[in-house]
Formats: C-alpha cells, structure tokens, sequence
C-alpha cells in the first residue's frame, strides 16, 4: 500500500478502494462448510462474504494505478424507506421491497454503485438470532447480519443501524432492492463451553424458544456514481479479457447485458488457474 501511494498521490480513499476491488484474487481461499460460496455481482465481480473480493495484490494494484484516471464524482441517494410495523414471523422469512429510480435526474442521480446502506429498526426477543439479507436489483445476495450465538440482547434491539455492503460494485441502481428478515432459531450449543457452563435454567428454556420480534423502518441509501467508472480506465494488455477492469468496463459498455458471456470466462479462467471451479455461483 506504501508504494501503491508513493507512485501517485493524487489517489482518493475511492481510488484505492476501486483499485482493490478490481485486483483482489481469489487465489485458494475457500470455506470448508460451504456455507460461503464464491459468487458473481451483476458487474462480473467474484465476491465471498467470508473473504471479500479475494486477496490484495499489491503488485497488481501498483501496475494499475499508474495509468489509473480519477474517478466520476460521487453522490449518495436516499433511494427510498419503509416504516410500517410488522411482525417478523418465527419462522419463514419477512420479505421488503423498495423499488427506486436510485434519485434520477436529480444532483444525487446514482447508476453506478460503490456502497450500499441499510438503515435498520428492529427489535426482537433475542437478537442474536436475527438474520438479514439485502438483494439488489440485479440479484445480488448480501448478508447483512449473520446469527451471533452470544448476542442475548431482548431489549434495545437495532434502532437506525446502519447496515452495509460492498457485494453489488459496480453494478446498476435503479430497480428493486429486497430486504429478507428472518430468526435462525438454533439452541446456540456452539457457544463457548464456560458460556453454556454459566447459562441459568432461565437461559437454557429461554434459548429454546422460538424467538419473535417486530420490524420497524429501513431507509436505503446508494452511494456511488452517475457516470460510469471505468469508461476511461485501460485494462491492463497482459491480462487480456479475463481481468476484472475489462470485464466490468464491457458489462457497463452493454448495459448489464451480457454477464453469462464473461461469467463463462471467469469459469474456464478459475478451472485453470485453481484446477477446479465448482464453488461459484452466478
């Protein structure tokens, strides 16, 4: 990272982030329960929600930040909420929906996403057991909220909890943004054994409940581009068309049409480099 800003130091916080995002590799990484696949944004972009978009390469990153173009300005939009009260049912899944223009024709227009923001009010009997998912208009499937096993909280709940997530860069805004709110109703036995060894007759029969809870607000916020960010990057010539820059830059350039085409690719370039590629997932 130290060389990285020593090349330019005209480089933004976004800069790096963009540079990161598109030279992350995702090498060997991979999770043994296979409950974290590799997956595939709407740009093209690999992601994990254990590993992110794979491991920094600093070379990769020095190699492209020396013809790097500054980036589009920025904009954030508040995209749209919902504040009806509903209950989260104990079990199934509360499904939200918020369809947006993503501020269009206004000065916070954004069609390109960086950061995407979830504000959320919610109160449950057990909030360790609440599990929340965001899917983007293009079908990408972030965990907002995993099961935490040593979370107890009954009472405060989250009350405009800013949620985020990185999974859909680069792709489209507008359309419509789902949120699924649901209880993962296990017995939290894989607490650490001196917590479950401290655990009160009331907290056993307690934990064994079905948890239940009520839905208050989310407010969505995009953060990220009116123009497209990569339209005046160059992809660098030895990686060819299998280079994440390249990639997202044609996505852009057919508006989101032809992601199967580059996916196809990803594939034949991971059986390659991994020797095997059954864990992605479009």
């Amino acid at each position: 990272m130290k060389s990285l800003l020593f090349l330019s130091r005209q480089l933004t916080w976004r800069d790096v982030q963009h540079l990161t995002v598109l030279t992350a590799k995702r090498n060997q990484l991979f999770d043994p329960t296979k409950q974290h696949l590799w997956h595939i944004n709407g740009a093209g972009l690999e992601f994990n929600h254990l590993f992110g978009y794979g491991v920094l390469d600093a070379g990769d990153m020095v190699q492209h930040a020396k013809n790097w173009k500054s980036l589009p300005d920025r904009y954030h939009c508040a995209a749209g909420n919902i504040t009806e009260r509903r209950p989260i049912p104990e079990k199934g899944t509360l499904k939200l929906t918020i369809n947006t223009d993503a501020c269009k024709n206004t000065k916070d227009e954004v069609n390109y996403l960086e950061h995407v923001q979830a504000f959320i009010t919610l109160r449950s009997s057990r909030r360790g057991n609440t599990v929340v998912f965001l899917t983007s208009p293009l079908g990408t499937r972030s965990l907002l909220l995993s099961r935490r096993p040593l979370d107890d909280d009954s009472t405060k709940g989250f009350y405009k909890w800013p949620f985020m997530t990185t999974h859909a860069w680069a792709e489209q805004a507008q359309g419509t943004w789902t949120l699924e709110v649901s209880f993962d109703n296990e017995d939290n036995s894989n607490a650490p054994l001196s917590k479950q060894q401290n655990r009160t007759k009331y907290d056993r029969e307690k934990s064994e409940t079905l948890t239940t809870g009520d839905f208050f607000e989310w407010s969505l916020v995009l953060h990220g581009t009116k123009i497209a960010p990569y339209i005046n990057q160059l992809p660098l010539e030895h990686h060819g068309n299998k280079s994440k820059l390249f990639i997202a830059k044609q996505i852009h350039l057919n508006n989101f049409q032809d992601k199967a085409k580059y996916v196809k690719l990803l594939k034949q370039d991971n059986q390659k480099r991994l020797g095997s590629d059954d864990e992605i997932v479009m």
